[in-house]
């Protein structure tokens, strides 16, 4: 590859997009497809894994149109291990499965044990007791790689706050987020 990224090449699937195209909002998620999907996915992946866990697939009503895919049961501590990395890879998946467009991604959720809550309250505090500090030293302060959706939790909790401002660096899965001091100065 020779890292010309040109907004009229998409190597993946062969298609051209446009900078308008892909400024365009998202098309409408088809909850009901999705959730008739879904459900044929998850019996097929839990049975043939062999996870004893039971899932609800829901469309939640309110104006924004998402499904939330819910697990307990025995083997719920399997798919927290390592940050939750067997259910996020399952909703990876499912992503897949459903052919979604990747702006539609943050509609399609997995959870277990409230995993979403408690993961969202610890990137909050993690975000401001950082920014407390690269206020208080100078310093800039670095996590460690996250995911996209998690270094966006950290960019809207800091947006706006005084005295430091956010940064993605980085590529692929080792982006990380960087805390530096408002006045730009690097020490």
């Amino acid at each position: 590859m020779n890292g010309d990224r040109t907004p009229s090449s998409n190597r993946r699937s062969g298609r051209n997009f446009s900078r308008r195209e892909h400024s365009a909002p998202p098309p409408p998620l088809d909850c009901e497809r999705a959730v008739q999907e879904l459900e044929r996915f998850l019996a097929l992946a839990v049975r043939e894994m062999g996870l004893a866990t039971e899932f609800s697939v829901s469309a939640p009503p309110g104006d924004e149109r998402e499904v939330v895919v819910t697990f307990s049961g025995p083997d719920q501590e399997l798919l927290l291990e390592k940050n939750a990395e067997l259910l996020l890879a399952l909703e990876h998946i499912a992503h897949r499965w459903l052919r979604l467009d990747p702006r539609l991604h943050d509609r399609v959720r997995f959870d277990c044990g409230d995993y979403r809550a408690t993961r969202l309250a610890e990137l909050k505090l993690s975000a401001r007791v950082a920014a407390q500090r690269v206020r208080e030293t100078g310093q800039p302060f670095q996590f460690n790689p996250m995911s996209s959706r998690e270094r966006r939790i950290v960019h809207l909790e800091l947006a706006g706050a005084p005295g430091v401002r956010t940064a993605s660096e980085g590529f692929g899965d080792r982006r990380q987020l960087v805390i530096y001091p408002a006045d730009g100065n690097r020490k």
